[in-house]
């Protein structure tokens, strides 16, 4: 791993989202024409002309940024299943989700985001989830920590929540994709919790977690554009996480679940009260 991202190219990256989210998402929030929202693999998953709108404009503005660069994003692979093949070996590849969350923006709530992060040789290194309402973006960049940048440059650095018993932890929890019997074992396990969410928006709750809003997160689907810039930003926020198995987070890999908690204790604690048979 050689290509390091600087505060420079951190910002860059964070007014295209913003240019993307301005031009294409906005605009269409809340006032989607007919037959602008179709479904892909099956009436959950969604896509709007915003996404692809987006995609595309994000898409050329990384490729004139980083000449050569491999983009991966959501929609061309919906299109093209070998796409994310290209992650596999790439100098530099950018994965991205326009919008993360389309049942929300389909369905006119806030709570969704855009999000990308670049990768080097199978390595995370830099992570961005705009947030088109808010206006801001949080920033991760591998080894420098994490942080909120808005339009002027402000920055406010970013941390996770301390660690607490498993029964007062407030956690995010996508319970729906997991195979049985994990799925009915989770969903009655959920009760030890704290408390349990679903904000159908990875994006806003990897914000969560990595501000301290949340304890943990849980996720079985494990594909790139919605993972790799959370990942990142919550471990540069002090967090700790991990597949189901135990084994390190990789963009490279697509299955197997992940816990994201305070640090590697309460991880253990929240994969024994959840996940563990």
């Amino acid at each position: 791993m050689t290509l390091r991202f600087n505060h420079r190219q951190a910002t860059e990256v964070a007014q295209l989202l913003r240019a993307a989210a301005q031009a294409e998402i906005l605009p269409r929030w809340r006032r989607l024409a007919a037959g602008a929202v179709r479904t892909k693999s099956g009436p959950l998953d969604l896509v709007t002309d915003a996404d692809e709108a987006a995609e595309r404009v994000i898409a050329a503005g990384l490729e004139a940024r980083f000449p050569g660069c491999v983009v991966v994003g959501e929609e061309a692979t919906a299109a093209d299943a070998t796409v994310l093949q290209r992650l596999q070996g790439a100098e530099l590849a950018f994965v991205v989700d326009p919008v993360d969350g389309t049942a929300n923006f389909t369905a006119g709530l806030p709570l969704y985001g855009c999000m990308a992060a670049a990768v080097v040789h199978g390595e995370v290194v830099a992570g961005w989830i705009h947030d088109p309402l808010g206006d801001d973006t949080t920033i991760a960049l591998r080894g420098e920590g994490a942080w909120i940048e808005d339009t002027e440059g402000t920055r406010r650095a970013m941390r996770v929540a301390a660690s607490v018993p498993v029964g007062q932890m407030v956690a995010a929890v996508s319970w729906g994709f997991m195979p049985e019997p994990l799925k009915s074992q989770v969903a009655s396990r959920l009760p030890r919790l704290g408390a349990a969410i679903g904000m159908r928006c990875a994006a806003h709750e990897y914000r969560l977690a990595a501000d301290g809003h949340v304890h943990a997160l849980i996720y079985n689907r494990l594909l790139p554009w919605d993972h790799a810039a959370g990942w990142l930003l919550h471990r540069e926020a002090g967090g700790y996480a991990a597949r189901f198995d135990g084994s390190a987070y990789s963009p490279l890999v697509t299955t197997g679940g992940m816990i994201c908690a305070p640090d590697r204790e309460a991880w253990q604690a929240v994969h024994e009260a959840l996940i563990r048979p």
